[in-house]
């Protein structure tokens, strides 16, 4: 119960920050440095504590496949076509940073944050999975080399360099205004 706490307040506070992230993001000068000159312990312990976060998501991609195959017989056609569901989701995951991603020096922190990528492989949601039309029996490897099918689709048509340029951009502004919140809370302590 206490874990589900947790996560639920982390999940809040992350929507908070994202929130506040889009407010920013016309009012703020781009930069990935904070400096102040009491103190940096602490924020190093609070972007410590971001690994422990995990995954952060950064931009989920929602995606719809309509796939087929035909299998042509001698006396009669099989034809098998689905429809695919599924949410893509780039972001970092924290915790598969080294010791090295965040390093202070005096009074500064200098973050060297990881690539977006695709933080779960299982993206298809078969329980929204429709079989839109299907003559024939086929078997149950007949549909997974069907879904593995849907499944390079997807990651073609949402993978995208502009879709991962777009969620490391985010990464960097959600991560500079978290940066930002820090530095804000200590100056008002």
């Amino acid at each position: 119960m206490l874990q589900k706490l947790k996560r639920i307040a982390i999940i809040a506070a992350l929507t908070l920050i994202a929130g506040l992230a889009i407010w920013f993001w016309f009012f703020s000068p781009v930069g990935v440095s904070i400096r102040r000159s009491d103190d940096i312990a602490t924020t190093k312990t609070y972007v410590t504590a971001m690994r422990d976060i995990g995954q952060w998501e950064f931009l989920a991609i929602n995606d719809e496949e309509l796939v087929d195959t035909v299998d042509k017989g001698f006396f009669s056609n099989r034809e098998l076509i689905r429809i695919y569901y599924g949410t893509l989701r780039l972001g970092i995951d924290f915790s598969q940073c080294d010791e090295s991603w965040i390093s202070v020096d005096g009074d500064s922190i200098t973050l060297d944050l990881p690539q977006v990528k695709l933080l779960d492989e299982n993206f298809i949601d078969e329980a929204r999975t429709v079989a839109f039309f299907e003559i024939g029996s086929w078997t149950n490897k007949d549909r997974q080399a069907l879904t593995m099918k849907a499944h390079r689709m997807m990651k073609d048509r949402c993978l995208t360099q502009k879709n991962l340029d777009l969620a490391q951009q985010v990464a960097e502004e959600q991560v500079m205004q978290f940066l930002r919140l820090i530095h804000k809370q200590q100056q008002d302590e």
